[in-house]
């Protein structure tokens, strides 16, 4: 999936939870946790922009996770919905569905981004070690050929 087809489906996810927040009743508890899931909801696709643009991979990873936190915080509040049952669970189940999705993908880049920065600095060692013995073999190889053959 490429980074615009991901910040088309957050952004779809995030009109989405705005259908949902709209339909909420109109009670204390409708008004709370509409307000928590509009926050949460709609972040993680500038989120994710950011990330795009990020200046380091350690930054990358930093604001991926920030979107994975709001996604998670957004799944959080669309099981309280359909617990407290304010909206029916089968009107929630293509939401709660994608949102899994999206924390799948976006939790996974994050495990990828990590251990490629692990992976460069094993491979970077690994670089080093086969330098180091190569030098070493071949300083011992070039005296072993240059001492006189005794026949």
């Amino acid at each position: 999936m490429t980074p615009d087809e991901m910040v088309e489906r957050l952004i779809n996810f995030a009109a989405r939870v705005g259908k949902v927040v709209d339909a909420l009743p109109d009670t204390r508890m409708g008004r709370h946790i509409g307000s928590q899931l509009v926050r949460s909801g709609t972040s993680p696709a500038p989120s994710y922009e950011e990330a795009c643009a990020a200046e380091s991979r350690a930054d990358f990873v930093h604001k991926l996770s920030i979107c994975l936190k709001e996604l998670r915080g957004s799944r959080s509040w669309i099981r309280l919905i359909i617990k407290t049952e304010m909206l029916t669970e089968h009107r929630m189940a293509e939401l709660l569905d994608e949102c899994n999705q999206l924390c799948n993908m976006i939790g996974q880049s994050i495990v990828t981004a990590k251990e490629g920065k692990e992976k460069k600095r094993y491979d970077w060692n690994a670089v080093e070690q086969f330098a180091f013995f190569n030098l070493h073999f071949s300083i011992f190889n070039g005296l072993a050929q240059a001492r006189p053959k005794f026949s």
